[in-house]
């Protein structure tokens, strides 16, 4: 055990890795001395940012605490706290099975974490101590959901949209560009709906690009998490003009048959869906759109899987991905269906569903070759630099090989270089800087 040392484990999303960064910060005003590793367990302090969005991630959450358990019972490490969504979801139940965690929090008063700790706490606008690397950051603009989707669980653990100001964010984004961060991604259960529950009741989204889009350190700015039902078309001229916004648009579908996206509570058809995607690409040449499907939904059929293939096949996506369904308690599946769709089936869907993808995916990157992109470089491995281009978010999305012999000086980590794509492998890319 190391005294004086806190360590922060993040489960999840992006969204909890910024909840993570920010109790970071604190922990380090507070005179800890702060890491983010969930390698090497050490610490009088260690704290799970656990997710409970599905069962999978749950049973992650549940393991990394009873390991942390076992190391406090051995005095490998001090002090154990939970925080974040499967503590907002099931803290009774794990107060109850777990009474050797020092405290159990949920996603919005973890900052009491310091409180119990005796060392009080201060709200720290924009303080974060940032893990990813220094030249980019996620950027939650709100929290919560106020979409009805069957299957999600978000709504029961972060409640109605909670959208931050316009301004709470510009000053977040300045302090960030202060420390060297250039690349943002924004992040939010519902991007498309940002604004419309404060007094405007309109979207903002259009508001705040501009206003972020004019801030002269910021490099890139990229979208996540969009929602399809009534999108705001106004953002695409701003995507389209501005240098700055990443040519870049996370969707997620999650189906085409138009009776899944019933079952689903979607609000939408697959006509509207496909009328959304070509206005999108009319109005922003090149973009790169990213979306997200669900396979074995109750009530999904082999013909209406097989209309969820027709349809990757058509629309040909730059970026997807898919999981199977998970049927989660106290969501509007689990009350009103039955999870009828056996889960062997549901993974022989899901990979056969990745498979159609891959040529389409491999064919973008291809279209690619020969072209001039502007790249950051993220970091440096053995005798390559490593890169994304604008239509690449951080973890998710493929990466940019730029091999050493190429590079008649040295590339800075966190610097962009307009280079020429020569090759493929896979996914990735293989580039030569100018």
């Amino acid at each position: 055990m190391r005294i004086g040392e806190v360590n922060v484990i993040t489960l999840g999303c992006s969204k909890n890795l910024i909840d993570s960064e920010q109790l970071m910060r604190m922990f380090a005003k507070a005179g800890y001395s702060v890491r983010h590793d969930p390698k090497r367990i050490t610490g009088e302090v260690v704290v799970v940012n656990t997710c409970g969005f599905i069962a999978s991630a749950q049973e992650e959450s549940i393991n990394t605490i009873l390991g942390l358990i076992e190391a406090k019972n051995k005095g490998q490490i001090g002090k154990v706290f939970v925080m974040g969504c499967l503590g907002e979801r099931f803290r009774n139940e794990l107060e109850k099975e777990l009474p050797e965690v020092d405290g159990i929090y949920g996603k919005f008063d973890w900052k009491q974490i310091l409180t119990q700790l005796g060392l009080g706490h201060h709200a720290m606008l924009g303080e974060r101590l940032v893990s990813t690397p220094r030249h980019y950051a996620y950027l939650k603009i709100a929290e919560g959901c106020n979409q009805k989707c069957s299957y999600c669980a978000i709504p029961l653990i972060t409640g109605r949209m909670k959208s931050r100001t316009i301004e709470s964010i510009k000053q977040e984004v300045e302090q960030l560009t202060k420390q060297g961060c250039s690349e943002f991604q924004l992040v939010a259960q519902d991007l498309t709906s940002y604004g419309k529950d404060l007094d405007s009741k309109k979207p903002l989204l259009h508001d705040l690009l501009a206003t972020l889009s004019d801030i002269p350190k910021v490099k890139w700015l990229r979208l996540h998490y969009a929602y399809p039902t009534l999108f705001p078309y106004d953002i695409l001229p701003l995507i389209r003009e501005r240098s700055n916004i990443c040519k870049y648009l996370d969707i997620a579908l999650q189906h085409a048959s138009d009776k899944m996206l019933k079952l689903m509570r979607r609000g939408i058809t697959r006509v509207q869906t496909e009328e959304l995607i070509e206005r999108i690409r009319q109005n922003v040449p090149n973009i790169a759109l990213r979306t997200t499907f669900i396979v074995g939904h109750p009530g999904e059929t082999d013909k209406d899987f097989e209309e969820l293939i027709e349809f990757t096949e058509k629309m040909r996506f730059e970026r997807m991905g898919a999981f199977p369904y998970s049927h989660e308690q106290d969501t509007y599946s689990f009350n009103h269906y039955s999870d009828d769709v056996p889960e062997a089936l549901k993974i022989n869907r899901y990979e056969k569903l990745m498979a159609t993808q891959l040529p389409i995916g491999e064919a973008f990157s291809q279209s690619l070759v020969g072209t001039c992109e502007r790249i950051v470089v993220d970091r440096y491995e053995g005798n390559y630099y490593i890169g994304r281009t604008q239509y690449d978010s951080p973890e998710v999305d493929p990466e940019v090989i730029i091999p050493r012999e190429t590079c008649t000086k040295k590339l800075r980590h966190g610097s962009y270089y307009t280079m020429e794509i020569i090759d493929t492998e896979g996914f990735d890319l293989i580039a030569k800087p100018l």
